[in-house]
């Protein structure tokens, strides 16, 4: 649910403020930022249920327009606010998207996963791992294609 003032709105209501948002952001901006897929995270992204496709859709093309979404938050051990995750939960079962917007110009989508996990909300190390290898691929693709 979203919170405006002190107000939850409904998730239809939800989505009609974030695409009311959207298009008033294209209307000002009309060139957004190119979306680079690192790895399989694309190809995985489509294996989510179609609600979850469509939140992290609406999510990437936001921050392609240079907006943070609200439900991003900073991936720990990156450093900082410059690889972020994108969480949602559907049908008892969490899926994180997780992006950078640490090179200009672009926004690389380093993974999107399942979590499996029940031990907490940590994000599991081999995933970790997976995230911090494609990082390195974005970077050496944006030093060589800029």
């Amino acid at each position: 649910m979203l919170v405006i003032g002190n107000r939850r709105q409904p998730p239809n209501e939800r989505w009609n403020l974030i695409y009311d948002f959207l298009y008033i952001k294209i209307m000002d901006d009309p060139a957004p930022r190119e979306l680079v897929w690192i790895g399989s995270s694309r190809r995985d992204l489509r294996n989510f249920p179609s609600t979850v496709r469509r939140t992290f859709g609406v999510a990437l093309y936001a921050v392609q327009l240079g907006e943070t979404p609200p439900d991003a938050k900073p991936l720990r051990g990156f450093g900082g606010a410059s690889v972020l995750e994108l969480i949602e939960d559907h049908d008892g079962n969490t899926y994180r998207a997780v992006y950078t917007v640490r090179l200009a110009r672009k926004v690389y989508v380093l993974h999107a996963f399942q979590k499996k996990s029940t031990r907490g909300v940590a994000t599991p190390k081999r995933e970790i791992e997976l995230i911090r290898g494609r990082l390195k691929r974005a970077e050496q693709l944006h030093s060589t294609v800029g």
